[in-house]
């Protein structure tokens, strides 16, 4: 029996989308209220659910304390076995249950109005019990499920998601949550080493910075590149001031010219006035100059001084691309 996949899974991303487009007589003044709690919260904020409303529900948390709102799930099965103790009286529990009748979380209310825990429940029925227990509702009823047989969680899961992640966004917004902030949170991920690696962590430093003086010679240069790695070697003066970069590449330049690389001074082969950058660049801008100008190496600058060096290979295996 032959089934038409894509006409049924363009029915469910038609149902799914109505969902959306209902929550937004949803936001409302009860939305806006449940917000200005949660910003005057000096707790954390405690989400919880059963089954798939628990899975959206850790989602949402996770969104929560990536975007400056500290938050964490709670499973309310494990929280009538002990760990309610994770809960105190200035935090805020923003419960989940499509129904509002799940009897594991309505468990739990008599001890978070005893503790004088404050919530949020997010449900499809303004008139459920978890609707009428908490401090605030927040409806994320849809008009239909995508499931054929109105049995699993589906349009109303894609519902409670967006409706946590409107909660979030606003609440970003409303603290004037910054990208440097989310770094903060990601020192791990692409965003993280885009806004806190810096070019001092990562440079080779000290007697690991390939550099000759001017006088020496081409095949100096060459042993220092070698011994160095970086596929480059700086040309300083008597200052130690940076006057000149040579590369691999210039090397096979200057064979072509058949140079005597034994007595000719590199200072006449150097290119002059190289492109460097100074110890406060973040790595993430130092390899678009990089790109931009088509190099693979730099040397970082502090008051014209040569204190650092590093290449293209050194910002890829630091994750920085």
């Amino acid at each position: 029996m032959s089934h038409d996949h894509i006409s049924v899974a363009k029915q469910v991303l038609e149902i799914e989308r109505l969902a959306i487009d209902n929550l937004d007589q949803y936001i409302d003044q009860q939305f806006a209220d449940a917000c200005e709690m949660i910003l005057a919260c000096k707790g954390k904020v405690i989400l919880t659910g059963m089954g798939k409303s628990g899975h959206i529900a850790n989602k949402i948390a996770a969104t929560l304390a990536s975007t400056g709102t500290p938050a964490f799930f709670v499973h309310p099965g494990e929280a009538c076995h002990g760990d309610l103790g994770m809960i105190a009286a200035e935090d805020i529990v923003l419960a989940l249950s499509n129904s509002g009748e799940s009897e594991e979380i309505l468990s739990l209310y008599p001890v978070f109005n005893r503790i004088g825990v404050r919530s949020i429940a997010m449900t499809s029925n303004p008139k459920s019990s978890m609707a009428r227990l908490a401090n605030y509702h927040l409806c994320i009823a849809v008009p239909r499920e995508a499931c054929p047989l109105g049995l699993a969680p589906t349009a109303s899961s894609t519902a409670t998601l967006v409706m946590g992640d409107a909660l979030a966004v606003a609440l970003l917004e409303a603290r004037g949550f910054t990208a440097d902030d989310f770094a903060l949170s990601h020192p791990g991920g692409t965003l993280g080493k885009k806004l806190l690696l810096s070019v001092t962590d990562l440079m080779l430093s000290g007697e690991q910075i390939p550099l000759v003086t001017v006088e020496q010679t081409i095949r100096e240069a060459l042993f220092e590149i070698t011994a160095k790695g970086l596929g480059m070697v700086g040309i300083v003066d008597e200052q130690q001031h940076m006057v000149g970069i040579f590369t691999d590449g210039d090397l096979r330049r200057i064979l072509d010219q058949r140079v005597d690389i034994h007595e000719t001074p590199i200072a006449q082969v150097m290119t002059k006035n190289p492109k460097t950058i100074e110890a406060s660049w973040l790595a993430f801008d130092a390899l678009k100059l990089m790109k931009s100008k088509s190099i693979n190496g730099l040397f970082v600058l502090e008051d014209k001084r040569v204190v650092g060096a590093f290449n293209m290979h050194t910002l890829l295996q630091a994750g920085v691309y």
